[in-house]
């Protein structure tokens, strides 16, 4: 009905091929959504119009549906649609609202995410949880309430799922990085790190402690991994075998030297000889390949 009620008409009443009903009463028990036609008669849409005028709108809508943009001009009497035609050149704030409907729907994986854009957001996430301001929020609700503000133009050209599909998320991700701090964010949060073996493996930022994983013969000499955020978090270092397989997982790289590397060379120097095995490996020259006779570090 045009206040949205929705009724049946009951069995017999012989109304059921009529189009438009002009409905004196009806009546809805308790519980139920939809209600019942007790009294009504043969109605044109001529008449609606002309006993209803108050309840006649036309209104622009655009929206997000089955993954694109759908504008039109839709003229109602209260709830009942009594015509819609599309729109060729829709209001842009409206298509903007739509197209964010859809992304909030459907979720920030629409958008194009390589690694290096996975990368950069979870070390903004990592930034943001230790320093605070002005290191941005990245999580989903906080990009999502705004996306104008670092989709930009992106989002404004935007009018299917396709386009959206399209958009670089690390790209768009840099738009919200703060200046002047944002110079400072390889030295903060770098991506990768240059290890005693001069190898560059990546940190993962997917945890709440980064993670460096990396052979343990790359990082013969150090005493103590770097740390990160200007000192205030240590790198969990899982330190791999010649064949990628944990050995050891630590924060502490000097005491597991002193209590952990024992029992990990007693069980491995025997299955991979060509590796240097040494008692103490602060000492020794770091390695990426075979290494059989390792040398002390110059000093």
């Amino acid at each position: 009905m045009a206040g949205g009620t929705a009724v049946t008409l009951p069995p017999g009443s012989g109304l059921g091929d009529a189009q438009w009903l002009a409905v004196a009463v009806a009546t809805r028990d308790p519980g139920r959504s939809d209600g019942l036609v007790r009294l009504a008669a043969v109605a044109d849409e001529q008449l609606a119009r002309r006993v209803a005028p108050n309840l006649l709108r036309v209104t622009d809508e655009v929206e997000w549906i089955e993954g694109e943009v759908v504008a039109r001009r839709v003229e109602r009497l209260g709830a009942l649609v009594l015509s819609e035609r599309p729109i060729r050149n829709p209001d842009p704030h409206l298509v903007s609202a739509a197209v964010n409907s859809g992304l909030r729907s459907t979720g920030l994986a629409l958008l194009h995410w390589n690694p290096d854009s996975v990368s950069l957001r979870q070390r903004l996430d990592f930034l943001h949880r230790t320093l605070g301001a002005p290191w941005p929020a990245v999580d989903d609700d906080t990009l999502l309430d705004n996306a104008e503000s670092w989709l930009g133009a992106d989002l404004a050209t935007a009018r299917r799922r396709a386009d959206l599909e399209r958009i670089n998320a690390g790209q768009a991700l840099r738009r919200l990085l703060p200046w002047p701090a944002a110079a400072r964010l390889d030295e903060l949060a770098p991506e990768r790190l240059t290890v005693p073996s001069g190898s560059h493996p990546r940190l993962d930022y997917s945890a709440d402690t980064p993670v460096l994983a990396v052979k343990v013969q790359e990082v013969f000499g150090w005493t103590d991994a770097p740390r990160l955020a200007d000192g205030r978090v240590p790198i969990l270092l899982h330190l791999l075998s010649p064949a990628r397989h944990p050995v050891a997982v630590t924060a502490d790289l000097a005491s597991f030297w002193r209590t952990g590397w024992p029992q990990v060379r007693a069980d491995l120097r025997g299955r991979y000889p060509k590796h240097s095995w040494p008692e103490d490996p602060t000492t020794v020259t770091p390695h990426r390949g075979t290494a059989r006779n390792a040398t002390t570090t110059p000093q």
